[in-house]
């Protein structure tokens, strides 16, 4: 099932886990927990990890094109890690909200959070596709989450007192 257009119904956690296995990881749960495992080994203790976009609803907010409309890898992967440590990794030129929600790491923005980028890097091989990742404060992604509707799928949950 995808979603992601106005006027659909919301989807649930296990229909946009299932999408995201299915259009990154084609099909592989192997794969998948391949990219956890790889994931929880790089981020800080107490960090929380969520998928956003395309990845988990299938569609592409801004114009409801399908995951990959234009070729195989073409649509990136938006993770968020989400915890105070996190937010100390960028620089203090990448963020939207300084101290609470940075800008995405990417080939457009690579040196706002350099020790973030071998992961990036590795994850981007596993995936074959663009990866950006952003870190947020749980504020942040309750409210993009609960008050804008922003579908998000957590893949790490953030540890209890971190």
């Amino acid at each position: 099932p995808v979603g992601g257009a106005l006027g659909d119904p919301p989807l649930t956690d296990e229909q946009k886990r299932g999408n995201l296995v299915r259009l990154v990881f084609g099909g592989s749960e192997e794969r998948f927990q391949d990219f956890l495992c790889i994931v929880r080994e790089d981020i800080p203790p107490g960090t929380g990890v969520v998928v956003r976009g395309s990845a988990v609803t299938g569609r592409r907010w801004k114009d409801c094109a399908p995951f990959d409309a234009d070729g195989p890898g073409t649509s990136d992967l938006d993770l968020t890690l989400v915890g105070d440590q996190v937010i100390g990794l960028f620089t203090v030129t990448g963020f939207f909200v300084p101290g609470m929600h940075s800008r995405p790491l990417s080939d457009e923005d690579p040196g706002i959070a350099p020790d973030l980028v071998p992961l990036r890097e590795t994850l981007m091989t596993l995936t074959g596709r663009p990866v950006n990742i952003q870190a947020s404060r749980e504020v942040v992604m309750q409210f993009r989450g609960d008050f804008l509707g922003q579908p998000y799928l957590t893949l790490i949950e953030k540890s209890e007192g971190a």
